[in-house]
């Protein structure tokens, strides 16, 4: 067995990963001086011996906006990547359409954190499904995980054939090693692989456990929402997002590739690591983002504006103004608006709406709704501040109050979320969930003139 010994500067790289700013920008990269060709795609002979190899994330006809490719020059062809693929299992990973038998009917849901694994998992296996929409074979819709771990990818990888995954920690820095680089992601930031990249996550820091949610979304790719009236600037700037610089690992050691194809696992092995792209120039590429660069924007007066204005990143569905998937966060900011009911409205919403606690606590929950934790609100199902809130809210003196050291987050979706047996019947799940509205009592007074 081999590991080769790396060269100083691509080491510096793996040590200190770095970053290129910007949003869908064409990058050009190299972890090796000359690896990069200049002035045209495929030359007769790559520099170092390496091959190259063009990665496609939409047909090669696809408008100029929504094409996407990058080049690699990579050690080996990902032909090499692969060998005879065997069937593999992943039984909390589904996909949709979900038809999973449960018995839970039709509700609003609350979940506490799902527990500490008892057992040493590493990334890939301590995923767990707890939504799916839309259906993966026709590539429209997604699916919500939470995802717990103890252990490392260490000579395994993955990569996701049925669509992107957009990963949020909510307990413990993460690495995640790509064909295309290195991103260090801890709570707070958010980090998207490719539909077809392949990665490794392992651990960065102490802890016993690393928690969090992924987003797989089977459509067409996240982008930033159109801002409208809003103008050039605000909300998620371009300018934040970051994607690795290069960065491969010769390693010559047997190795195993994990792939999920149209819902289905399979698993091969290989005689050596597929993260050896030492050099590539493209659009179609990994990033993070910081959730806490997100500039919102927000009513300055009166009345509380939709929940939309606070989207980072959207994948069209091809109607317009209906997303695929939106993910949107509420992060710190200022309540400034008169005489208005401040945390969100009660509301039923033709969209599905999966949300997330990374810390803090979210203004329409005064109890109940942890970090870690997650709620799901289906299509047409009444939800929206609990009593407590509802109490507070009516009746606080309305002056300008920031709302500090908080971070939610919401997948909504056109399509209603079927939810996993794994979900149904999981032990954290809240049995008293719809209590929390129980207070709202009737307060109609028929007088004229009462408040």
């Amino acid at each position: 067995m081999l590991d080769r010994t790396r060269s100083t500067a691509a080491d510096a790289v793996v040590n200190n990963p770095q970053y290129m700013p910007g949003f869908g920008n064409d990058f050009e990269t190299e972890s090796l001086p000359g690896a990069l060709p200049q002035g045209q795609n495929s030359p007769q002979k790559c520099n170092y011996g390496l091959y190259a190899e063009q990665l496609s994330g939409s047909p090669f006809t696809a408008p100029r906006g929504t094409n996407e490719r990058s080049w690699l020059y990579r050690i080996r062809p990902s032909v090499r990547h692969t060998g005879r693929f065997s069937n593999a299992s992943y039984p909390f990973w589904k996909s949709a359409p979900c038809l999973d038998d449960h018995s839970l009917p039709l509700s609003q849901l609350r979940w506490n954190p799902i527990p500490a694994p008892a057992e040493e998992l590493n990334f890939l296996a301590g995923i767990r499904t707890m939504t799916a929409a839309g259906d993966v074979m026709t590539q429209t819709g997604m699916a919500a995980h939470a995802y717990v771990f103890n252990a490392d990818m260490v000579d395994d990888y993955f990569f996701n054939a049925d669509g992107e995954l957009l990963v949020v920690p909510q307990l413990g820095a993460i690495r995640v090693f790509t064909e295309m680089g290195i991103i260090d992601v801890e709570p707070l930031e958010i980090c998207l692989i490719p539909r077809g990249m392949i990665f490794k996550v392992t651990r960065l820091g102490e802890g016993a456990e690393w928690r969090g949610y992924i987003c797989e979304n089977y459509g067409a790719k996240f982008t930033l929402p159109d801002r409208g009236p809003i103008g050039a600037n605000c909300l998620a700037n371009p300018r934040d997002f970051k994607t690795p610089a290069a960065a491969y690992e010769d390693k010559e050691i047997p190795c195993r590739l994990h792939v999920k194809w149209c819902g289905r696992f399979y698993a091969t092995g290989i005689g050596h690591s597929p993260l050896d792209v030492v050099a590539w120039h493209g659009n179609y590429a990994p990033f993070k983002y910081d959730l806490r660069t997100f500039a919102p924007v927000g009513a300055i007066l009166f009345d509380h504006p939709d929940p939309s204005i606070f989207t980072v990143l959207t994948a069209p569905s091809g109607e317009e103004g209906t997303a695929n998937v939106d993910f949107v966060i509420f992060p710190p900011r200022w309540l400034v608006a008169e005489h208005t009911f401040r945390p969100p409205w009660y509301h039923r919403n033709i969209m599905s709406e999966f949300m997330g606690l990374i810390h803090g606590q979210y203004d329409a929950k005064a109890e109940g709704f942890v970090p870690g934790g997650m709620s799901l609100h289906n299509m047409m199902l009444p939800h929206g501040p609990d009593a407590m809130g509802f109490e507070k809210a009516s009746s606080v003196d309305l002056q300008p109050v920031k709302l500090d050291r908080t971070m939610a987050f919401m997948f909504e979706t056109r399509y209603p979320q079927q939810l996993t047996r794994y979900a149904a019947e999981l032990e954290t799940l809240q049995d008293n969930y719809l209590e929390c509205w129980d207070g709202l009592e009737r307060k109609f007074d028929g007088t004229p003139g009462t408040k």
